[in-house]
């Protein structure tokens, strides 16, 4: 009984990692080249780069098939890699954060000092 809970046990735990795994997703109009490198299927760093390189140069992808304009990327894997994409829009440029303006006071020479 001991060693069908522990194969039980196994499976369970396995399933859940594959699942994990196969959940993984990748946005390619925000994700760097070592993240789509690492969730894509046949998509190295070099075709990673590229695909950063493009997106940079074009602007965000606005299609999964338009990913097969990259060079070194096919339809054949824009297929492959369907459930592992996801087309969100880019983050907007951050304005630099200032502090807040204090508002202008009156010098007078009354003040005291502690």
């Amino acid at each position: 009984m001991h060693t069908l809970k522990s194969l039980l046990l196994s499976l369970a735990l396995a399933a859940l990692s594959f699942a994990a795994l196969a959940a993984e997703k990748v946005n390619i109009n925000t994700a760097d080249a070592a993240t789509i490198d690492r969730v894509l299927l046949n998509v190295g760093p070099a075709k990673a780069e590229a695909i950063v390189a493009y997106r940079k140069a074009n602007g965000p992808f606005r299609s999964l098939e338009q990913l097969a304009l990259v060079k070194g990327i096919g339809l054949k894997t824009v297929e492959k890699n369907r459930d592992r994409i996801v087309l969100g829009t880019a983050a907007p440029a951050r304005k630099p954060v200032t502090a807040p303006r204090r508002p202008a006071t009156a010098a007078s020479g009354n003040a005291t000092r502690r």
